[in-house]
């Protein structure tokens, strides 16, 4: 069920993020699994851990100094997990697994919310750590073509989400406040950065966890991106 904080005025565009909100990273381990049997699970698991861990860490360092794009960090930390876990792909499965990261499987509401929202006159887009050929390949591999005013890449400040440099590109592309626009992250220390930063959030539980314990809580809880559309009441 839907959880609500205190009334905001009705948000004029809404962002999503991509990676576990409009795609499923974990999808990626059906794949793992028929390679490596018994252990695609835990490797989907640590690679996605790995991934954020990296972003955070080449980040923080040096004030991004160290910044490579969401594209090579998903290679090294697909090559960290595999270390770890004692597995030893070939390069043709290595490959296979990152082929396979460009096309996750997409959540099935993601089209009818979106046309929704164009339905209503509402800007959409993605704000994403994604780097621009990633997420256009995800984009029309999930058939959102069409449906996506802005498609916005943190590659452009070079710098990943939690930044506020990052957070700031959305304010930018649709000119709005952030207190003006709708961010949905299934990821729950996006949706409190987010919140942080400003913007009226929906965080996604779809797996039924505790949201983080630091004082913050979202604007809005859902279980699935349906509870968007709970930010646009029938008139």
């Amino acid at each position: 069920m839907e959880k609500i904080r205190p009334s905001h005025a009705q948000p004029q565009a809404v962002l999503f993020d991509a990676y576990g909100t409009l795609f499923d990273v974990y999808s990626v381990g059906l794949a793992a699994e028929q390679l490596f049997p018994g252990r695609g699970e835990a490797l989907s698991r640590l690679w996605r851990d790995k991934q954020i861990e990296y972003t955070h860490l080449v980040t923080a360092s040096n004030d991004g100094a160290h910044y490579q794009p969401f594209w090579a960090l998903t290679l090294a930390s697909l090559r960290y997990t595999c270390k770890r876990l004692k597995l030893a792909p070939t390069p043709a499965q290595e490959q296979q697994l990152m082929n396979q990261y460009r096309h996750l499987s997409a959540f099935p509401e993601n089209r009818d919310v979106l046309q929704a929202l164009k339905a209503r006159g509402i800007q959409t887009g993605i704000l994403s750590n994604g780097d621009p050929e990633m997420l256009g390949i995800a984009v029309r591999s999930a058939g959102l073509e069409g449906l996506l005013d802005h498609v916005i890449s943190v590659d452009a400040v070079r710098k990943y989400k939690t930044h506020p440099e990052a957070y700031a590109l959305g304010e930018q592309a649709t000119s709005l406040r952030a207190g003006q626009i709708a961010f949905v992250s299934s990821n729950s220390w996006d949706a409190l950065a987010a919140t942080w930063y400003g913007y009226q959030t929906l965080w996604v539980n779809r797996y039924d966890l505790p949201f983080e314990e630091l004082g913050t809580q979202p604007v809005r809880t859902g279980s699935t991106l349906n509870d968007v559309l709970g930010f646009f009441p029938a008139e």
